[in-house]
């Protein structure tokens, strides 16, 4: 088996996990091999523009070499980083990234490392995903882009792209999975500590959402009643009588003033409740549901799979936090 060329781009103040996830994940899966007799399957190099010493958000640097010839690189990832939106005015990587998207196997990104194949125009039309926070700018400015901001590593094609930070250690594992086998990436995984298909999307880990305050008092006042009791039973017909409009206007000035109809509004304030709820309380999942206006608990699990990917007893697990964890003044 001849050993594939793995680029690792970075710019100055990438985001160092961003690079060493993956690099950690390659390597890992040379010395299985290795160990196991067989040949070095990755040869991995860090590279950038200019070479040399780049620093990273953190202010560690790195050392890199200059970008290599694209012909005979089987994949390369970018990285992501607060430096990205920089980044894309540097055209020596803008058009290394043309070419490579060109001549190689796999071209993907980690985090915000999707802008610079965005600006690029490698990834016109395709299907991609980025950091939860970074999708509406990225989805903003690159039109041409289907965004998702929920999966933690989306393929189309040949391109990957991952959600931000640790998600780029599970596009690498989904990479050696597909060269190497599901033994082979899923020994890395528990080396690491961590699922080899981690469940659910990265909506579990967003915080919730801000939403925009409606101008109008009474659609303003609707939405802080959702707020202050989410139990109650709120149809169309009863929130437009607080805000005392017929359906059919409030309908239209909340979409116009909030952003989202009434009825995912109140979903929304819903799961937001529930999610504090599983955090912090000892309620058994049944009250949880009573307390936040699903009703019942196969309700609130229905709405969780279908919005965060996960059961609510999955997001317990994960983020659930214990009194004595708490910072309690």
């Amino acid at each position: 088996m001849t050993s594939k060329s793995i680029a690792l781009v970075v710019y100055p103040d990438f985001m160092s996990l961003d690079l060493f996830g993956p690099l950690e994940v390659f390597n890992a899966a040379s010395r299985i091999q290795t160990l196991s007799g067989k040949s070095e399957p990755y040869v991995v190099r860090v590279v950038s523009s200019a070479g040399g010493l780049i620093p990273t958000e953190s202010g560690v640097q790195v050392a890199t070499e200059k970008l290599p010839a694209p012909k005979g690189i089987d994949t390369a990832l970018v990285v992501g980083g607060n430096g990205v939106y920089d980044a894309r005015n540097d055209e020596r990587l803008l058009s290394w990234v043309k070419k490579v998207a060109t001549s190689s196997r796999r071209l993907g990104s980690v985090c915000s490392g999707t802008f610079i194949l965005a600006e690029s125009e490698v990834i016109e039309g395709r299907h991609v995903t980025t950091h939860w926070a970074r999708a509406e700018r990225l989805a903003r400015e690159y039109e041409n882009l289907s965004v998702d901001a929920d999966p933690i590593y989306v393929t189309d094609g040949k391109f990957w792209s991952s959600a931000g930070v640790t998600a780029g250690i599970d596009l690498a594992l989904a990479m050696v999975d597909e060269d190497l086998g599901p033994e082979t990436s899923q020994l890395i995984a528990r080396w690491l500590v961590m699922h080899r298909h981690r469940p659910g999307g990265q909506s579990q880990y967003a915080t919730p959402a801000w939403t925009p305050r409606a101008e109008q008092s009474a659609v303003r006042a609707v939405q802080l009643k959702i707020e202050e009791d989410p139990a109650l039973d709120y149809t169309l017909e009863s929130m437009s009588q607080m805000a005392s409009m017929s359906v059919r206007h409030f309908c239209r000035l909340f979409v116009e003033q909030v952003g989202m109809t009434p009825a995912r509004f109140v979903e929304r304030v819903r799961i937001d409740a529930a999610r504090e709820e599983l955090e912090i309380s000892t309620d058994n999942v049944d009250v949880i549901a009573q307390k936040c206006g699903f009703g019942t608990s196969e309700t609130l699990r229905r709405t969780f799979l279908r919005r965060l990917g996960v059961t609510p007893h999955q997001y317990r697990q994960k983020f659930h936090v214990v009194p004595n964890e708490r910072n309690v003044s």
